[in-house]
């Protein structure tokens, strides 16, 4: 093996020693997990290996698991991934790529990159020709770092301009995008594997913290033919706990659990009108400043000012879209909150990892309603999206429901509510009836006896009645009430008597032999 052998010895100068100097002497970063070590390592012999293998004729005895530099690189959200490929980026004899999904995500990491003495530009759209002109101008001085989102990179004329740079490395950030959004509404992103090819650096390193097989295997197909190396770390985070509360009028268990669980605290709410919903009643019952919303409709300056109010913020709550999820550094959120629930497990997993980051325990709460049950009952048993209906009903382990649908490794359970409750060695209390429970249960014991009405009205007396010694002000309306009994209709849990008892509600044969879930 006298190739492999001169190739060894030519990258004896890539210490771990060094890797570890470089970041500690630009970043101020002591200390290198395994795994971005093992990846730092990767991209850097890769590169060497590139750089040098032409001066060799034996190429068939050199061993290409990882040289070939084609990499998916799976480490958990937290696990300093940036690091990955800053660190390269220093040490490289050239500038490297990185593609971000998000504008604001990538003036955010400009800003970081530049705070570690790495020299960066950033390519967007409608920027002029002379805006262009200076970034090709810093390259050329010296620029480690280029950074662009899929859709500018879809111009032919910038594309070669790139090409003549002498790209090193080329690092995709948050790589399930190409998956998740490349065959839907950013087909942008099913033009990277062109812009590789074009560009043809020596090393492509693909990064997300979340991807099922499937997903790796549409992100390998997509980016690098379908070869690619994977180095994947283990993909539990231990010190998120995750928990499942049963709820119809959610909005109203979010309050309750805003006045119960730590703060800083995430509540992702699915849409814009719902995030703006769910600040405006934060701030009724607890007072302004409480909460503030967060979305793609906000203008840029908006973002910035909720960013920093939330990054500084010890106790507030930020109700979100997922437009805030990719990217975010604030490490200290103690509680993340689903009032809707997200599309994949992998997506769930993403965004209940904004939670813990600084390694302290974090909750992971999903709010789960009927119609929730009902809506994800129409994927196919196994789909990804079905990940999310098992992880919301299952009675064994919620951490390894989710780590099966990513493909990984079985696990001792560090922390959900199942878990959790089957350890405990003492009897505990029983947390109170979900909305939707409390009203079955009072159907179930007087059958035939409440109108829709009625029960309505019985329901927003018992559950004020909560939220009146838990915060002081009555919180339910008559429409959160018609929800819950609507949900409970829906579900065919309950149904209107048309014959002796007409117009009287009572439990079906389903509602009566199915059993209900437990309550976290």
């Amino acid at each position: 093996m006298e190739t492999q052998e001169k190739l060894e010895n030519q990258n004896e100068e890539i210490s771990d020693d060094f890797v570890t100097q470089t970041a500690f002497k630009n970043f101020g970063i002591k200390y290198l997990y395994p795994w971005q070590r093992l990846v730092v390592a990767n991209i850097l012999e890769a590169y060497e290996y590139h750089k040098n293998i032409a001066d060799y004729e034996d190429l068939g005895e050199a061993d290409d698991s990882f040289c070939k530099g084609r990499q998916i690189v799976l480490l958990p959200t937290g696990a300093g991934k940036s690091l990955c490929f800053q660190i390269p980026a220093l040490l490289l004899e050239g500038p490297s790529l990185i593609i971000y999904p998000l504008l604001a995500l990538m003036s955010d990491q400009q800003r970081r990159m530049e705070e570690g003495s790495l020299r960066s530009v950033t390519f967007r759209g409608g920027q002029t020709e002379e805006e262009r002109e200076e970034n090709f101008r810093k390259i050329r001085e010296g620029a480690q770092i280029i950074l662009a989102n899929p859709e500018v990179l879809q111009s032919e004329t910038l594309l070669n301009q790139l090409k003549e740079v002498g790209i090193k490395h080329i690092a995709i950030d948050e790589a399930h995008c190409v998956s998740e959004w490349g065959d839907s509404f950013r087909p942008a992103y099913l033009g990277l594997g062109n812009v590789i090819k074009v560009i043809n650096p020596p090393v492509i390193t693909a990064f997300t913290a979340t991807a099922s097989p499937q997903v790796l295997s549409r992100v390998a197909e997509i980016l690098f033919d379908g070869q690619a190396h994977i180095v994947r770390s283990e993909s539990d985070r231990k010190n998120i706990i995750y928990y499942v509360r049963y709820a119809a009028a959610k909005k109203k268990e979010a309050l309750l659990l805003a006045s119960t669980e730590q703060r800083p605290m995430i509540i992702f709410c699915g849409t814009r009108n719902k995030t703006e919903d769910m600040a405006r009643e934060l701030n009724l019952c607890f007072g302004d400043g409480t909460a503030r919303f967060y979305h793609a409709g906000l203008e840029k300056a908006e973002k910035d000012e909720t960013e920093k109010w939330f990054y500084d913020s010890k106790d507030g709550v930020l109700c979100a879209t997922c437009a805030y999820g990719m990217g975010v550094d604030k490490k200290d959120i103690k509680t993340v909150v689903h009032l809707v629930p997200s599309a994949t497990a992998e997506a769930y997993i993403q965004e209940a990892g904004r939670g813990g980051r600084d390694g302290s325990i974090a909750k992971a709460i999903l709010l789960w309603s009927l119609a929730d049950s009902l809506d994800y009952s129409v994927y196919a048993p196994g789909s990804r999206q079905a990940a999310m209906r098992d992880f919301a009903e299952t009675k064994e382990c919620r951490r390894q429901v989710l780590l099966d649908a990513l493909g990984a490794e079985q696990t001792v359970c560090s922390g959900c509510d199942l878990c959790d409750a089957r350890r405990a060695t003492t009897k505990s209390t029983k947390t109170a009836d979900s909305d939707w429970q409390l009203a079955f249960n009072i159907i179930r014991k007087a059958r035939n006896y409440f109108s829709e009405d009625d029960i309505e009205t019985e329901l927003y007396e018992k559950m004020n009645e909560r939220t009146r010694t838990l915060f002081g002000l009555n919180v339910w309306t008559h429409k959160d009430t018609v929800e819950v009994v609507q949900q409970l209709k829906d579900s065919g849990k309950i149904e209107l008597d048309n014959f002796l008892w007409k117009g009287r509600l009572r439990v079906t044969k389903a509602g009566r032999i199915k059993k209900q879930p437990e309550i976290s």
